[in-house]
């Protein structure tokens, strides 16, 4: 599954250095919002036709990785 995570690139000369899915001006942060705001897997190949099922999942599993090791901080409390 971690190979997964070799289809997420980094170019600073493709929107500027977002996260993008292999090379393609499709950022994982695009990938997000439009399964956070309802759109299906289906959905998404069909509108971005050189995406493939394994992309979706590896933008997740960045998302994953990048929300990990975050330490929660309770503001109020200080």
């Amino acid at each position: 599954m971690e190979n997964l995570l070799q289809r997420i690139t980094f170019n600073k000369d493709i929107l500027g250095g977002k996260p993008v899915i292999r090379g393609l001006r499709i950022s994982v942060e695009m990938i997000l919002e439009l399964l956070a705001k309802g759109a299906t897997r289906q959905e998404i190949l069909e509108d971005y036709p050189d995406l493939e099922p394994d992309d979706l999942q590896a933008a997740l599993l960045y998302a994953h990785h990048s929300v990990a090791g975050e330490t929660i901080v309770d503001r109020l409390a200080a």
